[in-house]
């Protein structure tokens, strides 16, 4: 652009060149173009500036803004290098609930430039325009106030920063609606002609709606940048077959492209201890975070980071609509958390009613079959008892007629545990106290702890409580657990008993240093007729037992194994049965 103002500062006293209407049109023109190029808003500003301090010719251009509910003041200067500046201005809201600047100081200068940002320019100072700017050739002459009737005019003093003398105020408005200021100061006297502002205030009148349009493409495309964002995070999230790894690191990736910078952008979430960040992340330098919060729990957090400093805006470098995409980021991430812990639990639910359907299914067989074995099994067993009577029977057949009846008490004890399964026999519930079980069962099971070289550990609470139970059946939850222990140690060991009160709940814990058991066999061990051991060492019915008896009782059954190092069962058994198991007992 050429201009008839392209002369150093100090070598006039006064402007002896007039520019035309013509420049200032072309001027309004490229400044339109400028708003319409799609930059950010900072370098938006930087070449604003840059451009008026070119067409002016003036040493300094100051542009006060009104972004929200915040002002900004940016300076920019020759020295002799083009300079720019953006920094905040404190506001405050007046009595009428509007944001105005707070003037630093107690100059008249600053109160000036803030009444006419109101849009309240003091009308009792002389050289105002009819549409509210403010000129003067000599800052440094004292100005006369226009006197009220029966008043005397009074002196007014306009000192500015720099010794500037000539100076021009002239509003930003949209409509109706003030939004800045703009400020040109030159250090010589008389730089501005009456003619030459009525052209600038044309110029600050297209600057105003140049402006407000910028801010509204720059909103739109954030705005777009956002849905695009959101909207590819559903995508990610709805992929088939990704892993939870996968979809948060998927989401990090689109971060960067979503900031003002992208070019200088990186990302990264924090969920559980466990980091995702896109290529190049680094801690430090300017950040936006948000944390990621589940169910009122903080889980982790979502972090853009810029690696180059770049000027102040809403927050620090970023934008307020940033700030509500990295929040709506975080909220995304937490759901995804929360679906993925719902479909876990749904799983587990449903793998819950296929094992009691199994269960179920497995225990109407089981006491059909026990049924069906235990009169045929009675007759084998007294018949073969009756024939070891006989005197005269040979010693071979004696010893064979034996093993029949051992064979018989085996097969009419795992009949006794398929009617346990099965619910077959009655339960007779009364007031017991668990240590009595327990030092009854290590009565008989003591001595067989000793024999395979394990250290047996009691830890049992003195007073515990007493509760309703089946004392046949606590007897044998007992003994099953502490055979699998001894069956789990065949080079010895250490088993640890325990019994505690929590709460309105009595605790059982079995604990071995045993072989343990891995994820798959721990997932099947409650299975009736599963059973990793030999043929003649178990029946797989042990633990199913086991199961259905503390289910039956109301309690619940927790157990941590690790190969190699042991296994812990932690059975509790409420204090109290329910109501309806309570009435039964009480009407036997």
């Amino acid at each position: 652009m050429t201009t008839n103002k392209n002369r150093p500062e100090e070598a006039h006293d006064c402007a002896t060149d007039v520019r035309l209407p013509e420049e200032f049109q072309l001027l309004s023109q490229r400044i339109l173009h400028y708003a319409n190029r799609g930059e950010p808003r900072i370098d938006f500003l930087r070449g604003i500036c840059k451009l008026l301090l070119e067409f002016s010719g003036c040493a300094t251009v100051e542009l006060w803004l009104k972004e929200g509910d915040k002002y900004y003041r940016c300076l920019s200067e020759l020295k002799p290098e083009f300079s720019f500046e953006r920094e905040s201005i404190p506001s405050k809201e007046d009595e009428d609930g509007k944001t105005i600047p707070i003037p630093q100081s107690d100059s008249n200068l600053e109160r000036l430039q803030a009444d006419i940002m109101r849009g309240r320019p003091e009308r009792t100072l002389p050289n105002f325009t009819k549409r509210g700017s403010f000129w003067v050739g000599d800052a440094n002459k004292s100005l006369s106030l226009k006197a009220q009737a029966g008043e005397k005019s009074q002196p007014l003093s306009l000192s500015t920063d720099g010794d500037y003398r000539s100076l021009a105020l002239l509003p930003l408005a949209v409509g109706d609606d003030n939004i800045g200021l703009l400020q040109l100061m030159y250090r010589q006297r008389d730089y501005f002609t009456e003619m030459e502002v009525e052209l600038y205030e044309g110029v600050a009148q297209t600057l105003g709606v140049a402006l407000a349009n910028q801010q509204a493409q720059a909103a739109l495309r954030e705005r777009v940048k956002e849905l695009t964002c959101l909207y590819s995070i559903a995508q990610v999230v709805e992929r088939q077959g990704l892993s939870p790894e996968g979809i948060l690191q998927g989401i990090v990736e689109l971060l960067p492209p979503a900031w003002q910078y992208p070019e200088i952008a990186a990302g990264r979430i924090i969920l559980d201890g466990h980091a995702y960040s896109t290529s190049g992340f680094r801690q430090d330098g300017q950040k936006q975070m948000a944390d990621i919060v589940v169910k009122g729990e903080r889980r982790g957090v979502v972090e853009v980071v810029y690696a180059e400093k770049k000027p102040e805006l809403d927050e620090g470098p970023f934008l307020r609509e940033e700030r509500n995409l990295i929040d709506a980021i975080a909220k995304q991430v937490a759901l995804i958390v929360e679906r993925r812990k719902a479909e876990e639990d749904r799983s587990k639910l449903q793998e819950q009613l296929r094992h009691a359907d199994r269960l179920a299914t497995i225990g109407q067989l089981a006491a059909g079959v026990a049924h069906e074995l235990n009169e045929p099994l009675g007759n084998v067993l007294g018949f073969a008892q009756l024939a070891k009577k006989d005197p005269e029977l040979p010693k071979q057949v004696s010893k064979d007629i034996e093993t029949i009846i051992t064979a018989s008490l085996h097969a009419r004890e795992v009949i006794k545990k398929l009617m346990i399964f099965a619910r077959q026999i009655p339960t007779r519930k009364a007031q017991i106290n668990l240590n009595d079980i327990i030092e009854e069962g290590l009565y008989f099971l003591g001595s067989r702890c000793a024999k395979a070289g394990i250290q047996l550990t009691r830890v049992l609470t003195p007073d515990l409580p007493e509760i309703t139970a089946d004392r046949a059946q606590l007897h044998q939850v007992l003994v099953n657990l502490i055979v699998n222990s001894i069956q789990a140690m065949p080079e010895g060991g250490k088993l640890t008993i325990q019994t505690f009160a929590q709460g309105d709940h009595v605790s059982l814990v079995v604990e071995d240093t045993g072989i343990g058991m891995s994820e798959e066999v721990l997932k099947k061990i409650f299975i009736p007729f599963f059973t990793t051991k030999d043929i003649d060492e178990g029946t797989g019915l042990g633990l199913s037992v086991v199961h259905g008896i503390v289910t039956s009782h109301g309690g619940s059954i927790d157990v941590q194994s690790t190969v190699g190092s042991g296994t812990r069962f932690a059975i509790h058994l409420p204090l109290r049965m329910p109501e309806d198991e309570e009435e039964s007992v009480q009407n036997d």
